[in-house]
């Protein structure tokens, strides 16, 4: 084992407890959107009727939506300051929430993907302030550790999100067959759709109320400004810069496939379970939750680790570790198809902040930016699920689909792998 130099300094600047509490709760609250989102494929591929690419449309407007709002976040945060970026996003994130009101109303497919377009703007928003913001509260040499320790209570909102899903939405679904509601009177049928869509719009809409409480904290809270550099803005040259750093490229490119691979996992974990063991949503959420669960723990355990293991070297352990699982559930079914696909987050959880944190060292100036770049790279979690449900409905089987985070995961590995040699020097 290596003992990781950051172990001699401090994990937070004075004064910057209370902030960094705050800008942590956020984590939370995206992640409960998150995989609540992530429910909603399993749901409406019920509600109507769907094929498994139609359904991934949602992730496509949701990630879709990180892409295009990055870019703009980290110039109004350059301007601004890290403060307004969260303010707006979480304006966004609240006008999102609400807008599931009026969709459940016209019960239009699109509707539901405007409110989720908007809402995960804000959340490309919230995470392009929120993850560099936490890096600036202390020493640069602790920051991938700082950020998977704030990262850690991302998780414990998803759990929140799959069970609001699990009680709110998916046990409020009529369980007719896709076959059987075709067959139905029209009337009949707008009627079932009609109050299961207003199941899926509750929880949105009570999120909403929560999150402008939380708008109205950081309102007005003072926050540090956490001025790296000026407010001056020249895109094309940090951009330029961006490219010539290595360890940033690739460090994109990794987060880019490790989304994929995340998003395709969870989007059709409820699926797979679905299939290899016969049972409805409801039921399936369970091991959803559990992937969840280790998710969340592991992520605890692999912050603690990075204080004497190179955070890299967890990288790749990791990745191995969700390429073997996948192998698992590709060739396996049954139960232990099922647990391997539960395993699988266990190895996911340090990956993101990791990826994020390498890829950051050594920005300088173009921190902010070069954030934003990181943050695109969610893009994956549209393109990869895509072509997943278009193998799923392809080949009948979703256990095939699953070739896809296989092959993302070997991504990952090779970034980890020679990392060592891309990072700025002077840097652990």
């Amino acid at each position: 084992m290596t003992k990781n130099i950051s172990t001699k300094y401090t994990l937070i600047k004075p004064g910057n407890l209370w902030p960094f509490i705050l800008v942590t709760s956020l984590f939370f609250w995206w992640g409960l959107a998150n995989n609540m989102t992530d429910t909603l494929l399993a749901a409406f591929k019920r509600i109507m009727s769907m094929t498994d690419f139609q359904t991934s449309w949602i992730q496509i407007a949701f990630y879709g939506s990180y892409f295009l709002l990055a870019l703009p976040a980290a110039i109004l945060i350059k301007k601004y300051s890290y403060k307004t970026g969260v303010l707006v996003g979480l304006g966004l994130f609240i006008l999102g929430s609400i807008l599931f009101y009026p969709a459940s109303i016209t019960m239009a497919y699109s509707h539901f993907l405007v409110a989720l377009f908007v809402l995960a703007g804000g959340l490309s928003i919230l995470e392009t302030a929120a993850n560099p913001y936490i890096i600036s509260m202390g020493p640069e040499e602790t920051g991938t550790r700082r950020l998977n320790l704030a990262q850690s209570f991302n998780p414990l909102g998803s759990i929140t999100g799959v069970i609001l899903s699990k009680f709110f939405i998916l046990s409020h679904l009529n369980l007719s067959s896709a076959e059987e509601r075709a067959s139905m009177v029209p009337d009949k049928l707008r009627a079932i759709q009609s109050e299961e869509l207003v199941s899926v719009m509750g929880p949105y809409v009570s999120l909403a109320l929560c999150l402008l409480i939380i708008w109205i904290m950081v309102k007005y809270t003072n926050m540090p400004k956490a001025s790296d550099e000026s407010a001056n803005l020249n895109l094309m040259n940090s951009i330029k810069r961006l490219i010539k750093k290595l360890n940033y490229r690739w460090a994109v490119i990794a987060q880019f496939f490790y989304m994929g691979a995340q998003i395709g996992v969870w989007s059709f974990t409820i699926r797979y379970v679905m299939q290899e063991l016969g049972v409805n949503e409801d039921n399936a959420a369970n091991y959803y939750m559990a992937s969840l669960i280790l998710f969340s723990i592991s992520r605890f355990i692999f912050t603690g680790l990075m204080k004497y293991i190179a955070p890299r070297r967890l990288l790749f352990i990791s990745a191995i570790g969700g390429g073997i699982s996948t192998l698992l559930v590709i060739n396996s079914g049954g139960y232990i198809g099922v647990m391997s696909l539960v395993a699988i987050s266990g190895f996911m959880s340090l990956m993101f902040p990791t990826i994020y944190g390498l890829g950051m060292q050594g920005l300088g100036q173009d921190t902010k930016i070069g954030g934003s770049g990181l943050i695109m790279a969610i893009l994956g979690g549209a393109v990869f699920t895509t072509i997943q449900g278009q193998i799923s409905d392809w080949t009948q089987s979703i256990k095939i689909s699953f070739i896809i985070p296989l092959i993302c995961f070997f991504v990952v590995l090779l970034y980890a792998g020679i990392q060592r040699k891309l990072e700025p020097k002077g840097l652990i």
